[in-house]
């Protein structure tokens, strides 16, 4: 795709009035201070890039990847620059000019086949089971490692044995009177990083009259490929799973990983596949597409009976930015914990702004990744919590990291998980 005709960068650019307020709320240029990380400076560069002034060179994508994707600047935009879209449509068209056998292999292989990703994740497993992680860490040999790997791989810790897609049928009944016919949409991260909160989603739909449909063929969101320059096989991998579910007859498609809702959005894949032939199937997709704690309030309404007894439990909630910039939705994940009794919800300061994993961006940038989770993570712990809830394996991943590093003694967890540990105590609202 012609790079000067992709709409943003044809479009957006010249809305630009250059005020700065993109810089007041970028958390990447709260740490590191300097014109070259912000918004703006990004705007700059990719106008540049697209006049000539600049190559597309390695250099140039490094420094557009110090952006985080959060969306933050976007969302407060007076002139309503969609600026992550540009960093993405000029990363993609500087890593055209310079591809690298690591992000073929990464990207493009691995991540767009699940036999390839599972077997990666259930090797790393291996090596954690055996004590070998630990080994070479104490070896030295980790350094050897490309980047920021040689610290960042000690994010990647506790990695399961099973997938969830290995614990889940294809197809998952409703209990008692089926409302809905729901195609599950698995993410990556769910699946291999956190199958419990997969096996709650799963539990709550089919408990709430849902009939759960989990696609075998499904694919990555391509999130991860926009991320990182690979915008051709970000819209191979959409286009595969728009028919593999458009052939379903779903009443909604629900996913409970914010970053996949926002990858399968309909202002998504206007920007991805907009213009293309398949645009008319993949917004009928996307009509569809619902996060889990939207569903849940607005769709079945959940409401819980009171158990007698029950011990308070003090929890806070971290905003992905994939829910809560692109997507608008901040409070029903709050309300979803609020309606489930035994819970004292208290929200934290500054709970709407990144906490630094942004998916690769803490195996790819550590330093400034840890610099923004430590912010997150006081916050948090000023809260006094017991459970820090979150809506996204990627946040989770990080944000149990920073638990790990701040000695903090609480637990991170997803909203359907706290739901469906309370559906098990009372087993009479299942019938």
């Amino acid at each position: 795709m012609d790079f000067q005709k992709i709409p943003p960068v044809r479009d957006q650019l010249m809305k630009c009035v250059r005020c700065g307020k993109c810089r007041s709320v970028c958390p990447v240029f709260t740490e590191v201070k300097n014109e070259t990380a912000a918004p703006r400076g990004h705007v700059f560069m990719v106008q540049m890039l697209r006049d000539g002034k600049v190559q597309p060179s390695e250099e140039l994508y490094e420094r557009l990847s110090i952006c985080l994707m959060c969306e933050n600047c976007t969302v407060n935009c007076p002139s309503g620059i969609d600026v992550h879209e540009l960093n993405a449509a000029a990363r993609s068209y500087i890593y055209d000019q310079n591809p690298t056998l690591g992000k073929e292999v990464v990207f493009d292989t691995m991540w767009t086949r699940p036999g390839l990703l599972k077997g990666s994740t259930r090797l790393l497993w291996g090596t954690q089971r055996l004590g070998l992680q630990k080994l070479a860490r104490s070896l030295g040999l980790t350094r050897i490692l490309p980047g920021d790997l040689p610290k960042a791989e000690k994010i990647l810790n506790k990695v399961p044995f099973r997938s969830a897609r290995q614990r889940l049928p294809e197809v998952n009944p409703a209990r008692g009177q089926k409302k809905y016919t729901i195609g599950y949409f698995l993410g990556c991260g769910t699946d291999l990083l956190q199958p419990s909160v997969a096996l709650a989603t799963v539990d709550v739909l089919t408990r709430n009259g849902c009939e759960v449909i989990v696609p075998k063929d499904s694919r990555c969101c391509g999130l991860p490929q926009i991320a990182n320059g690979k915008m051709d096989t970000a819209r191979r991998l959409m286009a595969h799973n728009i028919k593999i579910y458009n052939s379903y007859d779903f009443d909604y498609i629900v996913t409970d990983c914010a970053s996949c809702s926002s990858a399968l959005s309909r202002k998504n894949l206007e920007f991805l596949l907009g213009g293309l032939k398949i645009e008319d199937q993949a917004f009928e997709f996307a009509e569809k597409v619902m996060d889990l704690s939207y569903f849940l309030i607005h769709v079945l309404d959940l409401q819980l009976p009171e158990l007698k007894d029950i011990e308070t439990v003090r929890v806070t909630y971290h905003d992905p930015c994939h829910l809560a910039n692109a997507q608008d939705i901040k409070e029903e994940p709050r309300e979803l914990l609020r309606r489930i009794p035994g819970i004292s919800f208290v929200d934290m300061e500054e709970a709407n702004t990144c906490c630094g994993g942004s998916g690769t961006y803490s195996l790819t940038h550590y330093d400034i990744s840890m610099k923004i989770l430590d912010r997150k993570m006081d916050h948090a712990m000023a809260t006094g919590a017991d459970l820090l809830a979150t809506s996204c394996p990627s946040c989770m991943m990080q944000l149990n990291y920073g638990i790990n590093r701040h000695h903090w003694q609480a637990k991170v967890v997803h909203p359907i998980q706290l739901l469906s540990e309370y559906y098990q105590r009372v087993p009479v609202i299942n019938q």
